[in-house]
């Protein structure tokens, strides 16, 4: 039977991808799961693992091709799989005119050990128990990989059905993976701290069995795994097969450079392996860098923007147009600087403060306490915001003097009714909504010299975690949810925000974001726009104060509950006017509210 394999959809946006490299030819093998090929779209490249287990049988579109999502980009031959089993060489030469490259491996084997050797490592995994395999899993459409932060079971312990077995990050959420099945964790296939693609085997758990758990393979590679119907015949074919689990897994320099002189006309010497001093490149970066003759020690360099630090294809195309840009400068300046005896002195002073690290060493005055993970991304996410969006913020002040009798009279009657507290921040979103659908413009984002205005107004709340980092859940389709509504969803995403139960979807397609910074006590900010946003709301203390008020042709001094309301916006779209009338239409709805308003 033939599986169709078709381009993937990496995102609601994404409509084609380019083929950067087929990992396997026609007439190969491939197991299921195992990367078929590599693709590139103008949001990620990333590697396609294959649907089925079996022998390629068609590609139907050359490497550097863009094709569209859902088009079928190859065919893989199933019924190869269990015909190799049975007999080795009477069904595999068959196939295709190619596979005389795969049949070699079990051919070679057949008057050796590798028909024993093969099949007697199934039954004597499967007579006391099975084995079951936990996949990395997609935790979105967008979510190609997820970052294994900790195993919370360990090799020989046991696990409960839906119990936590470990916690991953993606770059949108951290969350917690259940166990599959329940049993004894028999292997650990990647270590803390690795990042691994969506579908990868991550563990095997044995069920059936709550006693002794055989040996398992090595932690911390999963080559072995990958390589099994090869790795049996140990000495002749050693060299032949050498190349395809390293291509596929290997991290290590040396093995890689060695299939680069050989694969394809590419400049083999400058071979780029996918990680570099425990850094990720992507295919596209690192078929640049080739095509550009970047050595791995010089990519290694270069400073990225991406995720964790990675270099992306902007980031590289930059550097090689600085690079091409100014060849001759770095050197002019070393000729001229003994001529005067004055200079050399200055010059090392400026120099050395930036080139020197600032001091680490822990010590009685110094605490060194590294970036976890979150942290890290918002420090990225932060930075980027401020190079992407010129920032200009507008301040106003409301009277919510009649919003805080509504709620001190109707909070108690609420919270028993919908087992919810009534807080302030629904009402501030309702405000926020409507002057949304008066001035659209402020639910946009940039694209190029584009302005893509949303039609769905969907609002992200800054949310504080339990470590205090903070993350943005996001309530969809927000206005068309009543006052009981928006609390409700405020509850609800808060609540698994701070128990790491949010999924990524819920993270992403805000179109404008509320920061209540109030809550700490904060009587005024200028928040970040959240990319790619190009405005935030910031929501002050509520205060009693005292204002002035013209009651009948006269002056009065009266005490309000006055709440100061901050706008910060992207200037690239966004002019000091508009922003005015959007923080004038928040403040209006603000002190119109009623108790019909609640009831709504």
């Amino acid at each position: 039977m033939r599986v169709d394999v078709v381009m993937p959809k990496m995102g609601e946006s994404v409509q084609e991808g380019k083929i950067i490299r087929w990992v396997k030819k026609v007439g190969e093998r491939v197991e299921q799961d195992e990367t078929l090929l590599e693709i590139s779209t103008d949001k990620v490249d990333t590697e396609i693992p294959a649907p089925a287990s079996g022998v390629v049988a068609e590609i139907l579109f050359p490497e550097g091709e863009t094709v569209p999502v859902g088009k079928v980009i190859a065919r893989i031959e199933t019924e190869v799989t269990a015909a190799p089993s049975a007999q080795e060489a009477p069904t595999a030469p068959a196939q295709s005119p190619r596979p005389a490259e795969a049949p070699p491996v079990t051919g070679e084997a057949a008057p050796g050990a590798a028909p024993s050797a093969v099949p007697a490592a199934s039954p004597a995994l499967s007579e006391s128990r099975q084995l079951v395999d936990v996949v990395m899993p997609k935790m979105g459409e967008s979510v190609q990989e997820g970052k294994i932060i900790r195993w919370v079971k360990k090799v020989g312990e046991r696990v409960e059905q839906d119990e936590t077995l470990l916690e991953i990050s993606t770059d949108k959420v951290d969350t917690e993976i259940p166990a599959p099945a329940s049993g004894v964790v028999a292997e650990i296939l990647f270590p803390e701290g690795e990042t691994v693609p969506v579908g990868k085997v991550i563990a095997r758990i044995a069920v059936g069995t709550a006693g002794e758990v055989p040996p398992s393979t090595p932690r911390g590679e999963p080559a072995p795994v990958e390589a099994q119907p090869v790795s049996a015949p140990s000495p002749a074919p050693a060299q032949e097969v050498a190349p395809t689990p390293v291509a596929v897994v290997q991290p290590s320099v040396s093995p890689v450079s060695a299939p680069g002189n050989g694969d394809g006309q590419r400049q083999p010497a400058t071979r780029i392996p996918r990680t570099v001093g425990g850094r990720f490149f992507s295919p596209l970066v690192r078929a640049i860098a080739e095509a550009e003759g970047i050595t791995p020690e010089e990519l290694e360099r270069i400073p990225g923007t991406g995720l964790e630090g990675r270099v992306t294809k902007h980031d590289l195309l930059r550097y090689l147009e600085q690079r091409r840009a100014r060849p001759v400068p770095p050197a002019m300046p070393t000729p001229a600087v003994p001529e005067p005896a004055v200079q050399p002195e200055p010059t090392v002073r400026v120099t050395e403060p930036v080139a020197a690290p600032a001091p680490v060493a822990a010590g009685p005055e110094v605490e060194v306490i590294p970036m976890d993970h979150v942290r890290q991304l918002i420090a990225e996410h932060m930075v980027r915001s401020k190079q992407t969006s010129p920032h200009v913020t507008a301040v106003d002040e409301a009277d919510v003097t009649n919003l805080v009798r509504i709620r001190e009279k109707y909070k108690e009657e609420f919270e028993r009714r919908e087992g919810i507290r009534l807080t302030y921040l629904p009402f501030f979103v309702r405000a926020a909504v409507e002057a949304l659908k008066q001035y659209p413009l402020l639910n946009a984002s940039v694209e190029g010299k584009n302005i893509l205005v949303h039609k769905r107004i969907n609002i992200g709340i800054a949310t504080v975690l339990p470590n205090g980092n903070l993350i943005v859940p996001v309530i969809k389709n927000a206005d068309a949810l009543s006052i009981t509504g928006l609390a409700r969803a405020i509850a609800d995403l808060a609540q698994r925000a701070r128990t790491k139960k949010l999924l990524p979807d819920e993270v992403q397609g805000g179109t404008f974001s509320v920061t209540n910074f109030g809550s700490f006590g904060t009587l005024l900010g200028t928040p970040i726009i959240n990319q790619p946003q190009v405005a935030i709301l910031g929501i002050g203390l509520i205060q009693k104060r005292p204002v002035v008020r013209e009651i009948e042709g006269s002056d009065v001094i009266l005490v309000r509950h006055m709440v100061y309301l901050s706008l910060s916006f992207d200037h690239r779209i966004i002019d000091g006017m508009l922003a005015g009338q959007f923080l004038q239409a928040v403040r209006q709805s603000l002190e119109a509210m009623t108790e019909e308003t609640l009831l709504l």
